[in-house]
């Protein structure tokens, strides 16, 4: 009988994991041997804050990341013939704008089963304190990185926003957070609504939606913080 695929939510900082995983979670992830990570030096400390520490060389590790080929995915097959695997992203949800729903795939393809782990999510708990539309959402990833493609981007999703009435949520690399944010307010209509929510679940945790016109008035310097930004028309 195959093993099972967990897909394990991870913190979206450096403290107690008990902060945000429930304790099934934790129980789940000291009774594993085999884990797919997205990087390895962020999962064993992880691992070692979750119950784990002192048995980080026990255990069983391989690397799914934006350079993992096809082929390499494919060979992960052979691991559920021995048990059930751990996925870990960087931070929160696995698979959720994270190269580990390749891996995801391929369990539905070979038949093994797919067990998702309750956990944070920053699109979610960004969402959700936005005030903004959550009947009706987009996740739109990553917007383009060269500054003319990425500027004709936001005034297609401010369109396509308003159009249907829908929340627009973006990431972005922290060391681009500024430039972003920048972009909306210089090329936003002054009336869109703008949610900014860095640093989510950590003590310096920064929640704000205010109209184009009131970013405009009110700088703010993001920094080099994980954020998420949402914009509805």
């Amino acid at each position: 009988m195959k093993g099972k695929l967990y897909l394990i939510p991870s913190p979206l900082g450096e403290y107690d994991p008990s902060m945000v995983l429930p304790a099934p979670v934790l129980e789940t992830i000291r009774g594993l041997e085999c884990f797919v990570v997205e990087e390895l030096r962020t999962v064993r400390r992880f691992l070692s804050s979750a119950g784990l520490k002192g048995h980080i060389a026990e255990l069983e590790f391989h690397v799914l990341n934006e350079h993992t080929t096809p082929g390499e995915v494919e060979a992960f097959a052979s691991l559920f013939d021995r048990g059930d695997v751990g996925l870990v992203s960087e931070a929160g949800l696995p698979a959720v704008a994270d190269p580990g729903s390749a891996l995801v795939a391929l369990c539905h393809r070979i038949g093994v089963e797919v067990v998702p782990l309750t956990g944070p999510s920053s699109l979610m708990l960004a969402l959700m304190a936005s005030g903004l539309n959550g009947q009706s959402f987009a996740f739109r990833g990553y917007l383009p990185a060269k500054t003319d493609d990425r500027r004709t981007a936001i005034k297609e999703m401010e369109h396509q926003s308003k159009l249907l009435n829908q929340s627009q949520i973006f990431i972005e690399t922290p060391y681009r957070s500024d430039t972003l944010l920048a972009d909306f307010v210089q090329h936003l209509q002054p009336s869109t609504q703008l949610c900014v929510a860095a640093d989510l679940t950590l003590p310096t945790q920064y929640i704000r939606t205010r109209s184009i016109a009131q970013w405009r008035r009110d700088r703010t310097v993001i920094g080099r913080r994980p954020c998420v930004f949402i914009i509805l028309a």
